[in-house]
C-alpha cells in the first residue's frame, strides 16, 4: 500500500508554548506506516509548490505573533481549494493572524482558562469521521473559539467546562478540499491518550480522503 505523503508543520526554538519536537515522534507514531510524514519548521513550507507534493498537511504551528506572508497564505488556500487535506491541531490555529486562514479553518481562537481535566463528548452530528470513536477525559487547555458564521462547520466533539459545552473538534469542506480541527494537543501527555490518538487518525483519514466518506 502506498503511504500518504504528509507534511507536519511546526516550529521549535521560536515556539512560545508548543515546540514541535516535544510531540513530533508521537505524532508520527499515531499516524503509522500509512503516512509518509515529513516534519518541517516554519511557514516557508506553505508555498504552493511545496504543498502540492503532499496529500495531507498538518499544522502544529505556534506563531501567535506572526502573520504568514501573502504567498504562504495564498499557497495554503489554493492547496486546500484544489483538493488538499488540512488537519489543524491545537495551536496550529495560530495561523489566524491571517484573516483568510482563520476563515479557512472556520474559527478564531479567543483564549483559554487554566489547564484542567476536561471531559470530551461526541456530538450528535452523525458525521462519518466519528464512526467507532469514543468520548475521553484528559488534562488539557480549554481552548475557546469564535466560530465563523459563514463557514459550513460540523462540530463533532465538545468539552464540558464551567457549566457549558464548548466546541473542541470540527470539520468543513473548502472548495475541493477538506479541513479538520482538533483542539486537544497542549503537550505530549495529550497525544498519549489512546482515545485521542484514534481521533487524530480518523481526522487525518477524513481530511486526506483515504477511507472516510
Amino acid at each position: 500500500m502506498t503511504s500518504i505523503p504528509t507534511l507536519l508543520l511546526g516550529n521549535n526554538d521560536d515556539a512560545p508554548y508548543h515546540p514541535l519536537r516535544a510531540v513530533q515522534d508521537r505524532f508520527i507514531d499515531i499516524l503509522g506506516p500509512s503516512y509518509e510524514v515529513t516534519a518541517a519548521e516554519g511557514t516557508s513550507h506553505l508555498q504552493l509548490e511545496t504543498l502540492q507534493l503532499h496529500q495531507l498537511v498538518i499544522s502544529y504551528l505556534d506563531i501567535w505573533k506572526k502573520v504568514p506572508a501573502a504567498a504562504e497564505v495564498a499557497g495554503l488556500l489554493n492547496y486546500v481549494a484544489s483538493g488538499g487535506g488540512l488537519l489543524v491541531v491545537h495551536n496550529g490555529i495560530s495561523v489566524q493572524g491571517s484573516p483568510e486562514l482563520s476563515q479557512l479553518i472556520g474559527a478564531r481562537f479567543t483564549g483559554h482558562p487554566a489547564y484542567t481535566t476536561l471531559p470530551f463528548a461526541l456530538t450528535a452530528s452523525g458525521h462519518p469521521l466519528t464512526n467507532g470513536l469514543a468520548p475521553f477525559v484528559i488534562d488539557e487547555e480549554p481552548y475557546r473559539f469564535e466560530l465563523d458564521p459563514l463557514a459550513q462547520i460540523d462540530v463533532l466533539l465538545t468539552y464540558a467546562h464551567e457549566g457549558k459545552d464548548w466546541p473542541a473538534a470540527w470539520v468543513r469542506p473548502y472548495g475541493l478540499g477538506r479541513v479538520a480541527y482538533l483542539a486537544p494537543g497542549h503537550h505530549l501527555p495529550s497525544f498519549q491518550s489512546e482515545a485521542y490518538a484514534d481521533w487524530i487518525r480518523a481526522a487525518a483519514q477524513w481530511a486526506s480522503s483515504t477511507s472516510l466518506v
